[in-house]
């Protein structure tokens, strides 16, 4: 299933400022939390969503990717292929807490889904970066990559835990595995209460008594994984792509980063990319300009024959469709662009110059006024 747009699922328009988007996002969440609305599946859905289309919208960055590139560059590209995995309920109160002031569960009297969670800290690991190099045929196509990444991830003896064994931690005594500790204080304005993270645990809610051996409590370990990268048709230069969960494992148990892939494209030998059109310099000799005949031109996916008109002029673009490169958001396929330029040679044998000059006076080899007015028009248009 497609995902929606972003600006739809918040209800607001593509120009929102920030604050107009948190405040969307805000009215979403209240609407949707699922302590309103308890074993309701769908609003637990939707939920999610609005918290991932605030995700994106409330980042500077991640809203320009988004407005150009559509989901494919903030992670939605490919259902099903390790992009835009969606946001767990962790993510969600891990990230966005602060949103309504402290403990996100703790809201207008709905505390039970996100006190559940006590308002333990959730640690994140932090996102890696890598750079993918594609050929145009790779761009056009689609492709599947596996790369090698130097990464933390979660230990395998303690599996992220930090501890030694199952008894090798304990409760905190001063949070009871809260994660949090409240405080009450007298104002004028009658009794106010605020909450912070533990800080005899640290926020985690429960302290280790012996660190595991292997990663000295830490619960990663450096490590290389092979991830295999789906890359969508149509991406570009520059373009940044992402994979959730698939950067550096997080301390104890926490939520991974991510994996950013940035889009380098190699250079092609004889095409050249604008947008979604490539561009071909097809030069042609004189005797081929004027007498017309049939040439090969490169394309993506190998050569293809084309047309030359007798009398072909320098400059005269050759319109090949759908020869080009696909939209990222499958708007449809670019162009192939031919520019016909016709080689002038430079040295020339005797015989070569009397042939060239028994045609000078020719009438057919004198430019016409309504061709000299064309190029003249051509040329001026260049300075408008």
């Amino acid at each position: 299933m497609a995902k929606r747009d972003y600006y739809e699922v918040l209800g607001v328009e593509k120009n929102a400022s920030t604050d107009e988007i948190k405040k969307a996002y805000r009215k979403k969440a209240i609407q949707f939390h699922p302590d309103k609305n308890p074993g309701d599946k769908q609003a637990e859905e939707n939920f999610k969503e609005a918290a991932e289309a605030y995700d994106v919208l409330s980042d500077p960055q991640k809203r320009q990717r988004y407005d150009q590139f559509g989901h494919a560059g903030v992670g939605g590209a490919s259902q099903g292929g390790g992009f835009g995995g969606g946001m767990s309920m962790d993510d969600i109160f891990s990230q966005f807490g602060d949103i309504f002031g402290g403990h996100f569960g703790g809201f207008g009297g709905f505390g039970g889904f996100g006190g559940s969670r006590g308002g333990r800290r959730v640690n994140r690991g932090s996102d890696l970066r890598v750079k993918v190099k594609l050929s145009l045929k790779d761009i056009a196509t689609g492709v599947e990559k596996k790369i090698k990444v130097k990464k933390y991830v979660t230990c395998s003896k303690c599996h992220g835990s930090g501890a030694e064994d199952d008894h090798s931690s304990k409760t905190c005594d001063t949070c009871h595995g809260s994660g949090v500790v409240t405080r009450v204080t007298n104002t004028i304005l009658g009794q106010m209460q605020t909450q912070s993270p533990c800080p005899t645990c640290n926020g985690e809610g429960k302290i280790i008594t012996k660190k595991c051996s292997e990663c000295n409590g830490e619960g990663i370990v450096r490590d290389d994984e092979v991830i295999t990268i789906n890359i969508p048709a149509g991406v570009a230069e520059g373009m940044q792509l992402s994979m959730s969960g698939k950067g550096n494992a997080a301390r104890r148990g926490g939520i991974n980063g991510d994996l950013l892939i940035l889009i380098e494209e190699e250079p092609h030998p004889e095409l050249i990319r604008d947008e979604n059109d490539l561009l071909y310099n097809l030069l042609l000799s004189v005797p081929q300009a004027a007498l017309g005949g049939t040439v090969e031109v490169p394309t993506i996916d190998g050569k293809v024959k084309v047309k030359i008109e007798p009398g072909t002029q320098p400059g005269k673009v050759l319109r090949l469709r759908n020869k080009g490169l696909p939209s990222v958001n499958s708007y449809g396929t670019g162009d192939l662009l031919v520019n016909v330029s016709v080689y002038i040679p430079e040295n020339l044998s005797s015989s070569e110059k009397d042939i060239l000059n028994g045609l000078e006076n020719s009438p057919n080899f004198q430019p016409k006024k309504s061709v000299k007015d064309k190029i003249f028009d051509k040329f001026r248009r260049m300075f408008d």
